[in-house]
């Protein structure tokens, strides 16, 4: 019998995940993936993600994906669902794309209301570049340019952002923020927040908090210490803001 040959598209090797040892993204997306199938919606999910580590999980799953330039997912994700409402479509980054580069799209999106949901990565640094100071980065950690630890008095503090993007939108919008230390709870603030999405309700966005041990330069103790709990002391874990927590107090 001759040879039976596969188109290339089914020969691509996505699994394991091509993100560096430790990363907290593989364990994001396997949250977001679990999400899509218990929702039964992967035929008509559209997944787009940035510019920066978040790139690498272009070909991660098995339904419409679009990588976008750098800070521009957003608006993209965007266009998509007023082009097709029909559509799910989700806007995946770190927080370099979405709280420096893309903030003015993160935060218009939001005060339209528009029907998207926004995930993002916060691991404290600009990872793929190097290791930089992001806008979430902690006060006194070190990074390749705060080799002294960040200071707020010359830096400010780091973005809280579901709290700013809970403070521009209106009722309708399901804003929370999980972490990897905790997929069972992160895969639920997803599920969520694309039920948010389905209903027509409005804007959803949940952070997650992620690790980076390449750049943090820490070992798989000292990683998970500073997820569990350095992180957690500033970014507060939890749902910031969702309508039906609002329908149950009436």
């Amino acid at each position: 019998m001759p040879e039976l040959k596969m188109p290339r598209v089914w020969r691509i090797e996505t699994k394991p995940h091509k993100f560096c040892p430790g990363c907290g993204h593989g364990l994001v997306l396997k949250a977001l993936g679990e999400a899509i199938d218990e929702l039964g919606i992967q035929d008509r999910t559209v997944f787009g993600c940035d510019i920066g580590c978040s790139l690498l999980s272009w070909d991660f799953f098995n339904m419409d994906t679009i990588q976008t330039h750098h800070g521009r997912t957003t608006p993209v994700m965007v266009g998509i669902k007023r082009a097709n409402p029909e559509l799910v479509t989700i806007a995946y980054m770190g927080d370099g794309g979405g709280y420096a580069i893309g903030s003015q799209h993160l935060v218009n999106a939001a005060a339209r209301n528009e029907k998207i949901t926004v995930l993002l990565s916060n691991n404290t640094v600009y990872a793929m570049t190097g290791g930089q100071m992001a806008p979430t980065t902690m006060p006194g950690q070190k990074t390749e340019t705060s080799p002294y630890g960040r200071d707020p008095r010359y830096t400010g503090p780091p973005m809280l952002g579901p709290e700013m993007v809970a403070a521009i939108t209106d009722e309708n919008a399901y804003v929370a923020r999980g972490t990897i230390a905790n997929l069972r709870q992160l895969k639920a603030y997803i599920k969520k927040a694309l039920q948010n999405q389905m209903d027509a309700k409005g804007f959803s966005f949940v952070e997650s908090l992620a690790a980076c041990p390449t750049n943090w330069r820490t070992n798989a103790e000292e990683t998970w210490r500073f997820v569990e709990r350095e992180m957690t002391n500033h970014f507060k874990v939890g749902e910031v803001k969702t309508s039906a927590a609002r329908e149950k107090a009436v």
